[in-house]
């Protein structure tokens, strides 16, 4: 690429992104229907904006395929020690792969007995969490998503990375309006924003992050040896804590700071821990009156009188969504930067470089 198109950004057509990781998962030895869900999760986030959960961390993905530290083809284990609960060993496999498979589980079981609960093991980064809630809600039900990860937030008052910034994750479906899907981190800005911002060359916001040495940087270089802080002070500290009882100490997985890096740890697996809980809607009223008073209350939320600034109140989840619909006819935007990173990619493993056009 020239100087000239630096700045620029190069547009990609969907089908064009997720055929590109099926190949370069497919050269790792995922079979071809998983290779196309891995690459349909990480095309999502990218359509809705999530970007620091998408394409760009296909090469870790591959890497870590390609040193043996993720299983290509898990077995996974489905153990239900009651009617509504099970647990999931997933082998070692990729996270996505382990989180559909967990929530399929959650949604057949809350058909039968209204909750399903799956807690999963053995597992690896499994991207954006409003995947799984997307599926759930999709097919008409209520979904918590919950994961751990490597550590990167001190609990409040330390300044030793013990906690991931794992995502605090729920959804509802709506009625005729839009439904409810909240995916947030419990850190000010997830470790995935303050990576991709170092590999633009940009800083990060102050408040941020702090230094291996306990001072707050805008480095993001530095901020990726120290620590992020969570969000609200103690109360972002007191729901990654939350994260990390339910996906970890609940589910059997790492846990309290041991799941390891998958950027910078290369003798071990991850052993991540997912947490899904399914809701079926019409258990205590019906289906039908769930939906309309969820389209009441989003009508209220939406019609509330505007602060200024602001020209519309949104659903959590309703800009993603607006965004998926225009880049699915746009094509996704991505950062030289990024298109670089993959470009390496398909030359480093003999795969045809994915087609982009720069606007």
């Amino acid at each position: 690429m020239t100087k000239k198109n630096q700045s620029l950004l190069a547009y990609v057509k969907v089908q064009d992104a997720v055929d590109f990781a099926i190949l370069m998962l497919k050269g790792q030895g995922v079979n071809k229907d998983d290779s196309v869900k891995v690459a349909e999760c990480l095309v999502e986030a990218d359509l809705r904006g999530v970007q620091t959960h998408g394409m760009s961390r296909l090469p870790i993905y591959v890497k870590r395929l390609s040193e043996g530290l993720i299983n290509a083809t898990p077995k996974m284990i489905l153990d239900k020690p009651v009617a509504a609960c099970a647990s999931l060993d997933g082998d070692n496999g990729l996270g996505f792969l382990v989180g559909i498979r967990a929530i399929q589980e959650a949604i057949k079981m809350a058909e039968t007995c209204g909750v399903g609960v799956v807690a999963a093991q053995n597992s690896n980064h499994f991207g954006m969490a409003a995947t799984y809630l997307l599926q759930a809600v999709q097919a008409g039900y209520f979904a918590f998503v919950f994961t751990n990860a490597a550590k990167s937030m001190p609990p409040w008052g330390g300044r030793e990375g013990l906690f991931g910034t794992s995502p605090f994750a729920a959804g509802a479906p709506g009625g005729k309006l839009p439904p409810f899907i909240l995916d947030m981190s419990p850190a000010v800005a997830a470790r995935g924003k303050i990576r991709l911002a170092e590999k633009r060359g940009e800083a990060i916001p102050e408040g941020y992050a702090l230094d291996e040495n306990g001072k707050p940087t805008t480095d993001p270089t530095a901020a990726l040896r120290g620590v992020v802080l969570p969000i609200g002070g103690y109360k972002g500290s007191g729901l990654s804590m939350l994260m990390e009882i339910l996906a970890g100490v609940f589910t059997g997985a790492n846990f309290g700071g041991d799941v390891p890096d998958q950027y910078t740890v290369w003798d071990r697996p991850q052993n991540v821990g997912h947490f899904f809980m399914v809701l079926k809607p019409g258990v205590f009223v019906t289906e039908k009156g769930f939906r309309d008073r969820m389209d009441i209350l989003v009508s209220r939320v939406k019609e509330n009188p505007r602060a200024g600034g602001f020209d519309e109140i949104f659903m959590p989840g309703e800009i993603e969504a607006r965004l998926e619909i225009e880049r699915r006819q746009s094509g996704i935007p991505y950062a030289q930067s990024d298109i670089l990173l993959l470009t390496e990619l398909a030359r480093e493993y003999n795969i045809a470089e994915m087609p982009y056009n720069v606007h």
